[in-house]
């Protein structure tokens, strides 16, 4: 059972996680919503796509442009309040690695604190707790915040990820955060190279063995990127076919750019498990 904003979903639930980048430099937008109009108008339209979940950032995680607390805050904190005020029914995720920018956001209204880079700052877990908020403990290999790997080593990267991610979430739950708020990430491209994210990738099922409710970032990344061959803007089909593999498996939460095509395959993965009707089955009935 995951619980997020005081809703319970089972295991075979399968969540869309919106991106709302309030940022100028950002991969794969360049910045198309980091005005504070564009980026609500992107909120409501994909929630209208069918997205539970709208996943707020502050900072693009690839290297660039010095971005501080203060400016992260700046960024975000109104327009969570903004979000929470004209979409009270959606569940309002925060992507930040900053224990002062937590505590900010959710005191504006955020449900959940999406940590991409693996516990960097201690406290976050410590806020999540404060603040009765649910966290994603992601696995990043131990590199800084917004930093590339370089010829990163696992002697066995799916081993590292358990251990990191499950270490992590077993201390937030020490710390007072709810066992059933806490999911966890195998972070692919995060501290790790092509054949890493892909390896993971098909074992994700170990992951979800854990019992942890398990979250996939893999809109448009550069695993899907060098596995085709193929630039920043024609990674979708990559990227559904990855969410596909993932989705049967056993994830339940998928952070995603492309809201409606992701909202149909994981309606597909549902219906071909058995744990969502067709919409509409009239053939051969008739």
């Amino acid at each position: 059972m995951l619980e997020l904003a005081g809703r319970g979903f089972d295991s075979d639930a399968l969540l869309i996680m919106a991106i709302v980048n309030r940022t100028p430099d950002s991969f794969y937008d360049r910045g198309a919503t980091y005005a504070f109009d564009k980026a609500l108008e992107r909120v409501a339209e994909v929630v209208a796509a069918g997205a539970e979940i709208v996943d707020i950032g502050g900072v693009k995680a690839a290297p660039g442009d010095e971005v501080d607390a203060a400016e992260e805050i700046r960024r975000t904190v109104d327009f969570v309040a903004r979000v929470r005020a004209e979409f009270p029914d959606v569940i309002i995720s925060v992507d930040t690695w900053r224990h002062e920018v937590a505590r900010e956001v959710c005191a504006a209204g955020a449900d959940v604190l999406n940590d991409a880079w693996g516990g960097y700052d201690p406290r976050l877990a410590e806020v999540a707790a404060e603040f009765d908020a649910a966290l994603v403990c992601t696995h990043a290999g131990g590199v800084q915040p917004r930093t590339r790997p370089h010829r990163i080593f696992y002697d066995d990267v799916l081993a590292d990820v358990l251990s990191r991610t499950v270490d992590l979430a077993e201390r937030a739950v020490a710390l007072g955060v709810s066992r059933r708020r806490v999911m966890i990430d195998p972070g692919h491209d995060f501290g790790k190279n092509t054949w890493h994210s892909l390896e993971l990738t098909r074992r994700l099922a170990e992951m979800v063995a854990t019992g942890w409710p398990v979250l996939v970032s893999l809109s448009n990344k550069d695993f899907v990127g060098e596995a085709l061959d193929l630039p920043l803007d024609q990674r979708l089909l990559g990227t559904l076919a990855a969410t596909a593999i993932c989705a049967w498996q056993g994830a339940m939460v998928f952070r995603a750019h492309n809201v409606a095509e992701t909202r149909q395959v994981l309606d597909m993965v549902a219906a071909i498990r058995g744990s969502q009707p067709p919409r509409r089955a009239v053939r051969g009935l008739a």
